[in-house]
């Protein structure tokens, strides 16, 4: 630019269209025009100075439109694609040059990523690795539609990432973990009746964990690393949740029931054995005044045994001479005394007193 410049002055110098100095400065009779002069200016100098700085700029222009390098942040790795090949081993994190327009780099997230698989859609779309799909829907063994909610977790496994990309494309999640979860949860639920899942919930949580895995894990080169599978809700239609209600309120009464009875039983035996024990009482009360009137009346006949063995004739006579006697004492104080005698005389005479009206009267 400063060349031409200098070249157009010099043309017009020579074309006699320039400024000439004057001799006097109070302008005098020169034939040139008056008026001041412009100074002259020589460019040739600097030209080669500013078409190096010229040069350097547009390398740099190029190089930071063209980008010869790229920067991969820890928790990805880059795809290179050289003329849309895909190189076999991914670029770890770090600082990479290329060569532009011939070579591109692609990066890929092997961070957790998450799917939930929900039936209330929330507006998060991919943030942070998290993806919300519809809640899966399965009918069970007799054909009523059911709502599975669960959550899976997976990473892309970094050591065959490259050829992840080059077999299954950047789109390899809808490709592997989303047609394998909504396969094997069909697998699964469409084995029980709508009824029993909520009892077998832990039973089923476990084998959609590992059929997915399983499934996952046999793929070629195992492009995905599952971290884990969380079965979250299984939604009921609302005629089997009011049936499964019912169930539940009639199972509650029979319990109900069951324990009024069992509570009835034990009341029965209670008094069954408070009565035991009252009978029991006055059995061993009965048998304890039995025994009694028996020990008494063998201890009686003891001793009447005993007595009688010890009654001789001469010690009958003599309680009969003692008896006589205190009858001839009566008939002393009482002449009008009648005595009985008993037959034989072995026992001891009555006698009554006739002064006694009463007496006198029954006595005849």
């Amino acid at each position: 630019m400063a060349s031409d410049m200098n070249d157009y002055f010099n043309k017009k110098k020579s074309e006699g269209g320039g400024y000439k100095r004057s001799s006097n400065s109070g302008g005098g009779n020169g034939t040139g025009p008056k008026g001041p002069q412009m100074p002259q200016m020589n460019f040739n100098m600097g030209s080669g100075k500013a078409g190096l700085i010229y040069f350097i700029i547009a390398v740099v222009v190029v190089l930071v439109l063209a980008k010869p390098f790229t920067i991969i942040e820890e928790g990805q790795r880059g795809i290179l694609s050289t003329n849309g090949k895909y190189q076999d081993q991914a670029l770890l994190p770090g600082l990479h040059f290329i060569i532009p327009i011939i070579q591109k780099v692609y990066l890929v997230d092997t961070k957790v990523r998450v799917i939930n698989y929900a039936s209330r859609i929330e507006a998060n779309g991919n943030t942070s690795g998290i993806l919300t799909k519809p809640a899966i829907t399965v009918l069970d063994k007799r054909g009523l539609p059911v709502n599975i909610e669960l959550t899976v977790q997976y990473r892309l496994n970094s050591q065959f990432a490259a050829q992840t990309i080059s077999n299954w494309g950047f789109s390899w999640e809808d490709k592997i973990i989303n047609p394998v979860v909504r396969d094997v949860v069909r697998n699964v639920v469409g084995k029980y009746e709508a009824e029993l899942l909520p009892r077998e919930r832990n039973t089923i949580a476990d084998a959609i964990e590992v059929g997915i895995r399983q499934n996952v894990e046999s793929l070629k080169n195992s492009p995905t690393v599952l971290q884990s599978v969380q079965l979250r809700e299984i939604v009921l239609p609302q005629k089997v949740k009011e049936q499964i209600e019912r169930v539940q309120v009639a199972k509650q009464e029979v319990e109900r029931t069951q324990q009024e009875v069992q509570r009835a039983k034990q009341e029965a035996l209670k008094k069954a054995a408070e009565a035991k024990g009252i009978a029991d009482k006055a059995r061993i009360e009965a048998q304890g005044k039995a025994d009694a009137i028996t020990i008494e009346a063998k201890a009686k006949a003891k001793a009447n045994l005993e007595i009688a063995k010890s009654l001789t004739p001469k010690l009958l006579q003599l309680e009969q001479i003692k008896v006589q006697g205190k009858f001839n004492e009566a008939l002393q104080n009482n002449k009008d005394a009648k005595i009985f005698l008993t037959p034989g005389g072995s026992t001891p005479n009555i006698w009554v007193d006739m002064k006694d009206a009463k007496k006198r009267s029954s006595a005849n």
